[in-house]
């Protein structure tokens, strides 16, 4: 049977590359272009998913040659994963760079910036970004902006949860996924202590939509598999994989008949499943149930709940949804705005045929072209817009081990056939073609060779680094953006001021001082430059780690508002008599501050 299979998904895959080479020489269609008019506009797109990435997608392509038009894509990441096969990475059913593909390389034309958001001024039509290698504020004007921010994972109000669970939202949740379960497996061969042992040996996942479904399927394979190359160390029958769901029977979104054919396929694989069950909360040692029930595990998935992005969460001027989501019409304009838009998984966008569109690939990737084609009627100052009419295709989950269930167009698939409709429609989905050929050749090799366990540990550090600088280096300088604050372990650095064309000398910072939280705490950029004065080494820690210890201890926060009121009295003391830096020794103050003032203006 073994065999049959084999052969049947070998003939099948390469069947699908035939296909898509066949696709891939199709002519393509001619191009329209939208003529704008000679003043040159730009176009800023806020995410890298399908619908930011289709929308500048399709942008490029309706513009064609035209060069009056600028587009702009802004992504923390300069690739774009393709959503759909994200627990494959888990299972090594394929590679880790086989499902991601550089932005630069889909969109050709378009301006990558790699950051993040930090602001959106509607008023100016300026987007503020996150600074990159230097410390400089980096602001985008635009004429016509697109939210394609997706949704994130969101933890908050479940005790434990940030700390303990793991989210599955991105390539590197789905990367420190994968070697989670490498190390909690080996540290199950060689455990001897019983309870700990089978804490490893349990896997929890919560929510039963496609993502719980799909992943806890890949972990269920993967470990079960990776648990044979232990030779006898690890008992299959040890390892328990559980997954939680709050309603009556998973995947609500599809029908009752491919929902329980799902339920039974998990369940002759070893996957226990929980029923009208809600995690609640998680230690490092359990997950905990709303009945009070607790779990032990060291392995808590959770793919529930989420929530739009925080920067739109911010924007108190953008409409918005019950569920937070941006309220637009049926031509993806953002509801009592003329130059905004929003596509995928962060708007609220009605159907035709009534209710909200769900958030799938298949209808953000059409989003994003349906908002690319109105943008360049608007531009042009055309009246008619095109509506969002998408009713969708069918919904496919893969259920691992050769299985998956299929609607499509109105028919129930499920079982094998299932599973080679869902791997070749995605394999024609993805972009570019070595891409294609690479998961094509990593999916054959998959049946006749054992699943990798190498462990990728690619961070080497919590948030805080340690940091050496030489003498007359500068660590920052006066207007730079405040991106870090920094604790002297060794040596001594200066703190002078630009005034009137000259260099003022401030003060002296010496080991066990800290300086550069000012600008972060006050929003503002760098008052003073910090220039070593010997070769010294430092702690830094980043504006988001300052902001979660200052968020979640109220008393550092408040200590370091003391500091900061002290540090501006003194400053004031002392602003009558300033001193030119020279070339020359200075002698430092006989009893040196807590802290000294470089972001404060004296």
């Amino acid at each position: 049977m073994q065999l049959i299979h084999f052969v049947a998904a070998a003939a099948a895959t390469l069947l699908a590359g035939v296909l898509l080479l066949a696709l891939m020489a199709r002519r393509r269609r001619p191009v329209h272009i939208v003529d704008v008019g000679k003043d040159r506009k730009h176009i800023v797109v806020l995410g890298g998913g399908f619908g930011g990435v289709y929308a500048a997608k399709a942008l490029e392509e309706l513009l064609g040659a035209r060069e009056d038009v600028e587009i702009s894509l802004v992504n923390r990441e300069n690739y774009f994963v393709f959503q759909p096969m994200l627990a494959e990475i888990v299972s090594g059913n394929i590679g880790l760079t086989d499902m991601v593909s550089p932005l630069s390389h889909l969109l050709p034309r378009t301006n990558v910036h790699v950051r993040e958001v930090e602001t959106i001024d509607f008023a100016t039509k300026t987007v503020t970004l996150s600074p990159g290698f230097s410390p400089r504020r980096n602001v985008l004007t635009y004429d016509h902006l697109v939210f394609a921010m997706g949704n994130v994972t969101d933890f908050r109000g479940l005790r434990g949860l940030p700390e303990h669970a793991l989210p599955f939202k991105n390539l590197a949740d789905a990367l420190n996924l994968r070697n989670h379960l490498i190390r909690a497996l080996g540290e199950a061969a060689i455990e001897q202590d019983v309870t700990l042992r089978q804490q490893l040996l349990t896997f929890v996942v919560a929510g039963g939509g496609f993502s719980g479904v799909e992943v806890v399927a890949d972990i269920n394979d993967f470990v079960r598999k990776t648990a044979l190359a232990y030779r006898g160390r690890i008992d299959p029958k040890e390892i328990r994989v559980i997954l939680l769901h709050n309603m009556d029977r998973i995947l609500p979104e599809m029908g009752q008949k491919l929902a329980l054919f799902a339920q039974r396929k998990l369940a002759q694989r070893g996957v226990e499943i929980r029923f009208g069950t809600r995690l609640t909360a998680a230690t490092g040692e359990a997950a905990i149930l709303d009945n009070g029930d607790r779990i032990e595990t060291k392995t808590l998935v959770s793919t529930v709940p989420s929530s739009p992005h925080p920067l739109i969460q911010s924007l108190d001027s953008l409409p918005k949804s019950k569920n937070g989501k941006i309220e637009v019409d049926e031509h993806l304009q953002v509801k009592g705005s003329e130059n905004v838009w929003a596509v995928g998984d962060c708007a609220a966008i009605p159907l035709i045929t009534g209710g909200m569109c769900p958030p799938t690939a298949q209808h953000a990737t059409r989003q994003g072209h349906t908002a690319a084609q109105n943008i360049l009627h608007a531009l042009a100052g055309k009246k008619q817009r095109s509506t969002y009419a998408f009713k969708g295709l069918g919904m496919m989950g893969s259920l691992g081990h050769h299985s998956a269930v299929a609607e499509v167009f109105g028919l129930q698939i499920s079982g094998f056939l299932a599973w080679l409709m869902w791997r070749g429609i995605y394999l024609m989905k993805l972009p570019g073609a070595a891409r294609r050929t690479r998961v094509l050749l990593a999916w054959i090799l998959d049946y006749i060779m054992p699943p990798d366990s190498v462990q990728l540990k690619l961070s080497s550090s919590a948030g805080i680094t340690q940091e050496h600088f030489e003498p007359g280096q500068d660590i920052f300088r006066q207007g730079d953006v405040g991106d870090r604050i920094y604790i002297i372990l060794s040596g001594e650095a200066d703190v002078v001021q630009t005034r009137e064309g000259k260099e003022v000398f401030c003060t002296r910072l010496r080991p066990g001082e800290f300086f550069g939280e000012m600008a972060i705490l006050n929003g503002s950029v760098r008052s003073s430059t910090v220039r070593c004065k010997t070769s010294m080494d430092a702690l830094s820690l980043p504006k988001r780690e300052f902001g979660l210890l200052t968020a979640n201890l109220p008393e550092l926060k408040s200590s370091f508002e003391q500091v900061k009121h002290q540090r501006m009295e003194r400053d004031e003391a002392t602003d009558a008599a300033p001193q030119t830096v020279s070339s020359e020794p200075r002698v430092a103050p006989a009893a040196p501050v807590a802290a000294a003032s470089p972001d404060v203006q004296p």
